[in-house]
């Protein structure tokens, strides 16, 4: 080729140049996987990423658009490696070719994982967890709000659990999503329905319709499954809740952003359905315990009762008690018949001076005064008779209620009840079979008399 041909060439623009350069690279390289680490990261306020992903010896701009970055669950930051897919173009007003990125991983840690440690590192601090938040739940709640699928096998473990732990407490769903897109939102929805309903009816003075804890959660599945309780939407909602809140999201092993927020944390839906219906479960256990106890305190102490009054009955003291009271039967029969003679000796004196006044007078008087005389007689000596008579029914009813009252108080009693008392052959009163063997002798005795016994068998163990 001559120099004159190379003069005559009409030469490419810039612009010419740079469009056939960008065509070029989007062709040979429409979709690439690169990995590098991120620097120089920052979001625009349209929403797009700007970073550039290097290695130690190159750099690559790249430019992730709002629509796309908005599917990518955790965000970027400088350090962190990635693996980038995307196409390359070239950014013509500068001249400078960069990758559009189509979808971004990180390296070593899946990008649930990230944003997960991301979104709570942050949340945490902001105090969104601090313990000094955490609300007590109720003791006896007697209304559980429940945010969860009202066809998964959560709702069901719960209901399961609370109806077979306890009678008081009722359930009021609010039914959501609890897996996909845009699942987290509903169920912070749910959420606050529940609490505009309690402070609804808590302003209208309906205790029955206030809500005393909810319960948010799921049963398991994978960490996408789970994924909506991961959303910075329901974990704000949750600490905004005006009810007490137990997250009860997956199986024991699973931790979500909303076991963090929540006022207590249950491993399984079934374990926060235990926790609601605990407290009534073990007030009914404590008071089964207490009455247990009274009832073996109370038998003990009869039994111990019952072991003294035998042993007294035992004592010589009765026996004293006893012939007592017959003595005092006996003195009362002799103040009787005292009693008796005596007024039948002041009524025969009186006939006697009667009839001696009678013959001193003569025969008209005499008979006036002897009439006279015979009816003031006969009118006090029955008076005196009744009085007496009164006095020995007096005396006679004190004693029989004394005798009485002492029957009564007497623990001679219990024998005659059909009671015995069993000695042994040193007059010592037996409680208990294995104070005596085989072959001893023992005194039982009843309200009427004593047994001499020998013993044969003993039942409950060998002597002592």
């Amino acid at each position: 080729m001559s120099l004159f041909d190379e003069t005559e060439r009409r030469p490419l623009s810039v612009s010419e140049l740079t469009s056939q350069v960008r065509g070029a690279l989007e062709n040979r390289f429409a979709s690439v996987w690169v990995e590098g680490e991120i620097s120089n990261f920052r979001q625009a306020a349209s929403g797009h990423w700007y970073f550039t992903v290097r290695d130690e010896g190159a750099q690559l701009r790249a430019t992730c658009f709002r629509g796309i970055n908005s599917r990518i669950r955790f965000r970027p930051s400088d350090g962190l490696l990635v693996r980038v897919r995307g196409r390359m173009t070239v950014y013509e007003p500068r001249g400078e070719y960069e990758l559009l990125v189509e979808a971004l991983d990180p390296v070593g840690a899946g990008a649930l994982r990230v944003a997960f440690e991301q979104l709570k590192e942050r949340l945490a601090a902001e105090g969104l967890f601090d313990a000094s938040l955490k609300r007590k739940l109720p003791v006896l709640p007697r209304r559980v709000g429940v945010v969860t699928s009202p066809t998964g096998a959560a709702i069901r473990d719960i209901i399961r659990t609370v109806e077979r732990r306890t009678r008081t407490v009722s359930i009021l769903l609010a039914p959501t999503r609890v897996q996909g897109e845009g699942a987290a939102a509903e169920v912070a929805r749910a959420l606050r329905a529940l609490n505009e309903h309690h402070l609804r009816a808590l302003s209208e003075g309906r205790a029955e319709g206030c809500v005393d804890v909810i319960i948010v959660g799921r049963g398991g599945g994978s960490s996408e499954d789970l994924w909506a309780f991961n959303e910075e939407e329901l974990a704000r909602a949750i600490r905004a809740s005006s009810v007490p809140v137990i997250s009860a999201v997956g199986h024991e092993t699973d931790f979500t952003i909303a076991d963090f927020a929540a006022d207590v944390r249950a491993a399984t839906p079934t374990a926060a359905a235990e926790i609601v219906a605990e407290r009534e479960d073990e007030i009914g256990d404590y008071v089964e315990r207490l009455t247990h106890g009274l009832v073996n305190a109370a038998r003990y102490r009869l039994l111990a009762e019952r072991a003294r009054v035998q042993e007294a009955a035992m004592s010589p003291g009765f026996d004293e008690v006893r012939m007592r009271l017959r003595v005092a039967r006996e003195e009362l029969a002799d103040a009787r018949c005292r009693l008796d003679n005596r007024a039948g000796d002041l009524g025969r004196d009186a006939r006697r001076r009667l009839d001696a006044l009678v013959q001193k007078l003569s025969p008209g008087r005499m008979a006036t005064a002897a009439t006279r005389s015979r009816v003031r007689l006969t009118v006090g000596g029955a008076a005196l008779e009744a009085a007496a008579r009164a006095r020995v029914e007096d005396a006679r009813g004190r004693l029989v209620a004394a005798v009485a009252a002492l029957d009564a108080m007497s623990p001679l009693a219990v024998l005659g009840r059909g009671y015995a008392l069993a000695q042994d052959a040193g007059g010592r009163v037996l409680r208990s079979a294995r104070a005596v063997g085989v072959g001893e002798s023992v005194r039982v005795r009843l309200a009427e008399g004593a047994l001499r016994c020998r013993i044969e068998e003993v039942e409950g163990g060998e002597k002592n």
